[in-house]
């Protein structure tokens, strides 16, 4: 099925309809959940491949939830921010063939393991901010860089929304439109480097439905429950799965 044994078809379709849920009631981490788990059953460009289309529509979703007008305003404040990271998508995706597998691992396992034990510890991921237009363009370039070679680009945000203190609803409506422009020029860029091609862009299209169907049942969540315990299930879950990443690219570092 779509090049792939029925069974990893079946597991990547859940794994993906999983993650859809789970950025549809947190805002976040459905390419961390899918990179995660899809690293586990296919080839890291594969895996990355596979996200893509899933990630660009469902942040179309959750970025144009509250309309338009509520959209453009977070794109005109978080301006340089989105600027970067759509820069920086396009020049490391252009890398992606030089980084070796063990190290794409460990980039992607280590961060994400400490950014969600830091979470789970009680402790806020908040960072002084004293140039906030420095600290924004910062976070930007590094989320760019990361994003172009993992399709992950949100703790840096995460981190920069948290640490100047953005309202709930507005950190869900950036988190939304930071994600969705940073998968336009990402998609570009794969289509570009060839991770995206008559190959591998059928499985990506066909994930699409799981990631809808999770993404509006995760929604319905959000608006009816607390997520905080939700959250925090999420997050260790996150541990495990950049764990798991973490031991995979040691295990090709010792081989």
């Amino acid at each position: 099925m779509f090049g792939l044994d029925p069974g990893i078809f079946w597991f990547v379709f859940g794994v993906t309809l999983f993650a859809g849920f789970v950025k549809g009631a947190v805002g976040f981490a459905m390419p961390m959940i899918m990179m995660s788990a899809f690293a586990s059953v296919l080839p890291p460009k594969l895996a990355l491949a596979a996200l893509i289309l899933p990630t660009l529509v469902t942040n179309v979703m959750q970025a144009g939830r509250q309309g338009f007008g509520a959209a453009w305003g977070s794109v005109r404040r978080f301006r340089w921010h989105i600027a970067m990271v759509g820069i920086f998508i396009l020049v490391s995706a252009a890398f992606i063939g030089a980084v070796p597998q063990s190290l794409m691992y460990l980039l992607l396992g280590i961060p994400i393991v400490a950014f969600a034990a830091w979470q789970l510890s009680g402790r806020p991921l908040k960072l002084p901010v004293h140039h906030e237009r420095r600290f924004e363009i910062v976070t930007g370039i590094i989320g760019g860089l990361y994003g172009g070679i993992s399709g992950i680009w949100g703790p840096p945000l995460i981190v920069y929304l948290l640490s100047v203190g953005a309202p709930k609803d507005e950190q869900m409506r950036v988190q939304g439109v930071v994600f969705l422009l940073g998968a336009v020029v990402l998609t570009f860029a794969h289509l570009g480097s060839g991770v995206l091609n008559g190959q591998t862009l059928p499985l990506s299209a066909v994930l699409i439905v799981p990631g809808v169907l999770g993404m509006w049942a995760g929604l319905k969540v959000h608006d009816r429950l607390d997520v905080t315990q939700f959250r925090r299930w999420t997050l260790v879950l996150l541990v495990l799965s950049g764990l798991n990443l973490v031991r995979r690219g040691l295990e090709l570092l010792a081989g």
